[in-house]
């Protein structure tokens, strides 16, 4: 509906507007109000009904949604958002709820409320075709406002309980309240009617936004309607070190529990999203799934072969010791494994990162383009700190990964307090969703501060990067500092950045410690060389043996062979006499049978 509206502050508020179709229109008397019995006060007490925003984290927030058929007050300065969220409730109840909606504007004209609504992607013009949502803009002009007597809505509410029945309302925004009250000077009367208004709206049993302007001291201008309205939410835009952040508050909420806290929220040109505390609970599940990092001699540092999948792990190294390198091969041996992984470059643009990678034989493009691996770059000054990670939260719940990488950490600018804070609600979310968390933290080339120490605390693995500088060069070196649930190694492997990736050289320890680079190369020489006369010293002394075994064959042989001949000797010499002995006796037996004539 379109038309203008002009108030007289007397008896009555006359209305004169056109309908759609541009044609007067008669839409009768206000129905009186009906009085609610105390028994269903008691009802809805016990069990408020909540009407869901579908914005993400603010029904978190509020713990189901707004309150149905209440009314619920938004107030906030300039530019903080109330018209926007106002907006999203609406369209988000025709689209997700089914419950189509009323939007009556005092400031905005309808075609200015749908070009700027555009900006979110709805396409208000489309809603309102189809009957899902009405739109009005009431004109109110104060130069031809006149306080003459007793002020009266009834033509405002004839006006909007014909939009209602028109389309079977379940939700009215009204914005701004200002506009419509600005005429009138009476505390009294404002009061009495604020409470009409809202009285009106419940007893349609509608879900109705209120938008207000901040007042000075007060969260409103009048100061009146918060205390009318029972459910509050306060808007903030807020410039810290010249980055603004807009945060959210809910201040009261009447028979329900709500977050207390300020809760940053983003708007961009996916919506509304709004980010939840994290809570002081630690009931995240833990998984006994190993994945690989990536790096095979570093998957034998760790005693289980890789990290626990849904684990937080921290790479912390001055500059040039390969961070980004390290966090790129856990990425891509996320994607062979058909997962998603999500880059978080706070230093870097993905083109850059692609490209660098490509030197030590990684091409993360083929991951881009499968879907697989998904680049967020943007500058840490950019943004505030909360709108950072509301920004973390909607693309992970957006698209879902199995494991982050945020790259660098140290590039996120705040106070300790506040960064850390940041880091623990991150870490938070993706445990509780069983994601994996690969950090990259930047060290002072003086080593490790508090800051870092503080973040590590948060931490299930700590690789540490260092540089090792000897015989006037400097090499890199790895080592696990810390790895929860499993056992690791304690020693500090030097690796180098190949054209095939990252490579851990074995441990390599001389008298003044771990040797790496060109004093491992030398001492590796010497230590073959020296090998090496070890090994000719054995050969040495086993040919010698050897010699000095066959000549004892020898010698043992010609015994032998000696022993053999005397032995061939003796048997020979021992067959003559035999014989000799033999033909003694024949022939002394021929003898005495010639002698005595013996018969032979």
């Amino acid at each position: 509906m379109a038309g203008d509206c002009c108030i007289a502050f007397h008896s009555a508020l006359n209305l004169k507007f056109e309908d759609v179709t541009g044609k007067d229109a008669d839409y009768g008397a206000i129905v009186p109000m009906n009085v609610k019995t105390i028994q269903q006060t008691e009802n809805s007490l016990q069990t408020l009904a909540k009407a869901r925003t579908g914005i993400s984290g603010l029904d978190e927030v509020t713990f189901g949604g707004l309150p149905a058929g209440r009314p619920t007050l938004i107030c906030g300065g300039a530019g903080c958002g109330k018209t926007l969220l106002a907006a999203t409730f609406l369209v988000n109840g025709a689209v997700m709820f089914d419950e189509p909606g009323v939007f009556m504007s005092f400031e905005e004209s309808s075609a200015d409320l749908i070009r700027n609504v555009a900006s979110l992607g709805y396409d208000l013009a489309a809603l309102v075709e189809q009957k899902r949502i009405a739109m009005d803009f009431v004109r109110v002009e104060r130069s031809e406002i006149e306080e003459s007597g007793e002020y009266d809505l009834e033509g405002l509410f004839v006006r909007l309980g014909y939009a209602i029945k028109s389309i079977g309302a379940k939700r009215v925004v009204l914005d701004t309240l200002e506009v419509l009250f600005a005429g009138l000077g009476d505390t009294q009367i404002l009061r009495s009617e604020l409470r009409r208004l809202f009285a009106w709206l419940k007893d349609r049993n509608v879900s109705a936004i209120v938008t207000a302007e901040q007042g000075t001291g007060a969260l409103t201008r009048f100061g009146l309607e918060e205390y009318v309205s029972d459910c509050v939410l306060f808007l903030d835009n807020r410039v810290d070190s010249q980055i603004t952040t807009r945060r959210l508050r809910v201040v009261k909420y009447r028979g329900s529990v709500h977050g207390t806290n300020e809760y940053p929220f983003l708007i961009d040109t996916h919506g509304i999203s709004v980010l939840p505390v994290t809570s002081a609970g630690l009931a995240h599940s833990a998984s006994d799934v190993v994945i690989s990092t990536g790096v095979h001699g570093l998957n034998q540092m760790l005693g289980v072969g890789g990290f626990y999948r849904g684990t937080s792990v921290l790479v912390t190294g001055t500059a040039g010791t390969g961070k980004t390198s390290l966090a790129a091969h856990f990425v891509d041996s996320v994607c062979a494994r058909g997962e998603r992984c999500l880059y978080f470059a706070f230093e870097e643009a993905p083109a850059q990162i692609t490209r660098n990678m490509r030197s030590i034989g990684l091409d993360l493009q083929p991951r881009i383009d499968s879907g697989l691996l998904k680049f967020e770059a943007a500058r840490p000054s950019l943004f505030g700190l909360e709108m950072h990670l509301a920004r973390m939260y909607r693309e992970i719940e957006e698209f879902a990964p199995a494991a982050v990488v945020l790259d660098p950490i140290s590039a996120l600018r705040g106070e300790t307090g506040d960064v850390h804070s940041m880091l623990l609600r991150i870490i938070d979310l993706l445990k509780k969703q069983g994601i994996t968390a690969f950090l990259t933290n930047l060290l002072a080339p003086q080593g490790m501060d508090h800051a870092d120490a503080g973040v590590s605390s948060l931490m299930d693995a700590w690789i540490s990067l260092v540089q090792l500088e000897s015989n006037g060069e400097r090499n890199r070196g790895i080592y696990v500092l810390k790895s929860r649930g499993m056992n690791h190694s304690n020693q500090i492997r030097e690796y180098q950045l190949t054209s095939q990736g990252v490579k851990l050289v074995d441990a390599y320890l001389g008298s003044a410690g771990v040797l790496t680079g060109s004093a491992r190369i030398t001492q590796e020489a010497a230590d073959a060389a020296s090998v090496m006369r070890r090994v000719q010293e054995t050969e040495r002394r086993r040919r010698e043996i050897q010699r000095k075994r066959d000549s004892l064959e020898r010698q043992i042989s010609e015994l032998r062979a000696s022993l053999e001949s005397e032995e061939e000797e003796a048997r020979k010499a021992l067959e003559y006499d035999e014989e000799l002995e033999r033909r003694m006796r024949a022939e002394r037996q021929a003898m005495a049978v010639l002698r005595g004539g013996l018969a032979p």
